[in-house]
């Protein structure tokens, strides 16, 4: 029985770290990125996409309406008609209004329809297979912080387990069943390491930009044309407009992000004098009070409200990128702030 024992452990991997502490760091660190990355991982998965608001739907009498009329250009008419009364910027690409057969509503600026989940997601980056889930406003940082610690779940591993993989190929390790699931484990994590880095570094570059996947694929058309920048609005903003103001909050997967996913600052937009600031007539801060369970429930922070009113300030700590934008444009476009 006892030599059984001590075959086991002869076998098992962590006998090859040799120093107390060593094990103590490895486990401590590797369960705190392992907890961190199971939460959120939780939370893309089991996060439900934000819909548009009812604002958004059309009422019975207009589908009513919109039913009669056989024209395209009718239909267009009564289309704009409704769109006066909400926050609504970007158009097709022939100039129409972003209208969704399926849900019958109009779509807010970055929503598109997942022919997966079949219905409308409020700022919708992509369908994902791996967590089974549409990936939108509403989970979008919780996807980031993903991919984040999963790729350090992975770097970690293979990080620590280098020095014995070369071991394995100097024959310094004792001759047991722990070399194959070292160098299993090496390979293993390594080769995620590099497909979920690219996959990283690709969405923080969207970030970045203030952009979604589809975006980046298609570039939204804004009343005055295509313009692929024309929701960003400077890396800090971009950034904040995902991970929210307070710090504390980025590393953690919890709801920070701002606004609420119907409606986004846009810089080098043509102003529609008669196009209001947010479906209700309302400031952010009143309409996400109202919003009832769909949305957050706590109110916008000053900080919040700094970013999504009305009041143009996107003039500080412009980018090179969106003095490009200003040059290119026409000269008497100014930078616009619609919330």
């Amino acid at each position: 029985m006892a030599e059984h024992v001590d075959s086991h452990n002869e076998n098992h991997p962590t006998q090859s770290i040799e120093d107390t502490g060593e094990k103590v760091v490895y486990l401590l660190v590797y369960h705190v990125v392992f907890i961190m990355f199971v939460w959120a991982y939780w939370q893309t998965i089991f996060t439900k996409p934000m819909n548009p608001l009812k604002e958004f739907h059309l009422s019975h009498s207009d589908k009513e309406l919109l039913e009669r009329e056989d024209r395209g250009e009718s239909q267009q008419e009564i289309l704009r008609r409704i769109a006066k009364d909400l926050p609504i910027y970007t158009r097709t690409n022939s100039g129409a209004i972003r209208f969704c057969d399926r849900c019958q509503l109009l779509k807010p600026d970055r929503c598109h329809h997942c022919s997966v989940c079949d219905k409308c997601i409020l700022k919708m980056d992509h369908h994902c297979p791996w967590v089974n889930n549409c990936v939108g406003f509403a989970n979008y940082k919780f996807f980031m912080l993903f991919l984040l610690y999963s790729l350090l779940y992975c770097l970690f591993i293979t990080a620590t387990d280098l020095q014995y993989f070369i071991k394995f190929w100097t024959n310094g390790l004792p001759d047991t069943q722990a070399k194959f699931h070292i160098l299993f484990l090496f390979f293993s994590a390594s080769m995620f390491s590099v497909s979920l880095a690219s996959l990283f570094i690709y969405h923080c570059w969207l970030v970045c930009k203030n952009r979604s996947t589809l975006e980046a694929v298609r570039s939204p058309v804004f009343r005055h044309g295509t313009d692929k920048n024309g929701f960003s609005l400077g890396f800090s903003k971009n950034f904040r407009q995902v991970f929210g103001d307070e710090v504390k909050y980025w590393p953690v997967p919890v709801f920070s992000s701002l606004g609420d996913g119907c409606s986004f600052p846009t810089c080098l937009v043509n102003l529609d004098p008669e196009q209001p600031s947010s479906p209700t007539g309302s400031n952010p801060a009143n309409k996400s009070a109202a919003e009832g369970r769909q949305f957050p429930s706590k109110p916008l922070r000053e900080s919040q409200s700094r970013l999504l009113t009305s009041t143009p300030s996107w003039s500080e700590n412009e980018t090179a990128t969106d003095k490009d934008r200003k040059g290119a444009s026409n000269p008497g476009m100014t930078i616009e702030n619609e919330a």
